[in-house]
C-alpha cells in the first residue's frame, strides 16, 4: 500500500511521519509539504510535492491534485496520515485525494504500532 503524509510547520507532530515511515512497509511514499515548513530528513525513495498552504483553498486542492495525481497511479487505495498539518491543509489534501479518485484509509503510529483507523 502507498503511504500519503502532509507535513505542515507543526514540528511536535513530525515524530508521528518519521515513526510510520520507519516502521511501515509502503510501496512509496509520497510526502505533500507545505513549503514553509523545515527540512525534515526523510528517506531519498520519499516523493516530497511542496505546495504553498497560504493561497486560497481550492487552488491548494488543485495543486496537490496535480502535484499528487501522478505518483498515486491507478491505486485504488493509500494509506493516510493527517498527523501534521492545518485543517485547511487536510481539507484540501482529502479533496484532491478523493477527486483523484483513490480511497483513503487513515493510519497512525500507537503504542501497538501502525494501526488503520478507518
Amino acid at each position: 500500500m502507498k503511504l500519503v503524509c502532509f507535513q505542515g510547520t507543526d514540528k511536535e507532530s513530525w515524530a508521528q511521519i518519521n515513526a510510520l515511515l520507519k516502521r511501515g512497509e509502503w510501496e512509496k511514499v509520497s510526502i505533500v509539504k507545505n513549503k514553509a515548513a523545515e527540512h525534515f530528513p526523510m528517506p531519498e525513495s520519499c516523493a516530497i510535492l511542496e505546495v504553498d498552504s497560504s493561497i486560497p483553498l481550492l487552488e491548494l486542492k488543485e495543486d496537490i491534485i496535480k502535484k499528487l495525481r501522478p505518483t498515486i497511479g491507478k491505486e485504488f487505495e493509500i494509506a493516510l496520515s493527517l498527523a501534521s498539518g492545518t485543517g485547511k491543509e487536510h481539507m484540501a489534501l482529502i479533496s484532491a485525494l478523493l477527486n483523484i479518485p483513490v480511497g483513503v484509509r487513515l493510519v497512525a503510529f500507537t503504542k501497538k504500532g501502525i494501526e488503520f483507523i478507518s
